[in-house]
């Protein structure tokens, strides 16, 4: 794992999400309006893997955030498929540092 400074906390406010790209791979980082047990922050791989639609540009509906695209939905908090629970989308480990907000990205392979 490598960790990697996405932005600042005032880059996204609550209830919202925010794409950063990191090398080839764009990540979406969602910030819940309301924390999920103690947790605030949290990220997805960016691209939807129905059709690779922005994920962080779709709507953040308590913990579930809507592919603009279509329509797809996720738990971000786990990356789990609201209907299929077979569909896993990776997710990845945020860590916020007094105002930056950081994630751990597998090492390429």
């Amino acid at each position: 794992m490598s960790r990697v400074r996405l932005c600042s906390v005032h880059d996204v406010r609550p209830g919202a999400a925010g794409e950063f790209p990191v090398g080839d791979r764009l990540v979406a980082v969602f910030r819940l309006a309301e924390p999920r047990d103690g947790r605030e922050w949290f990220a997805l791989d960016g691209l939807c893997p129905h059709a690779g639609g922005p994920l962080g540009a779709g709507a953040l509906t308590g913990c579930v955030v809507t592919c603009p695209w279509h329509g797809w939905q996720f738990d971000v908090t786990d990356g789990s498929h609201t209907l299929t629970p077979q569909i896993q989308h990776e997710s990845f480990p945020v860590i916020v540092e007094e105002d930056a907000v950081w994630v751990d990205l597998p090492e390429p392979e």
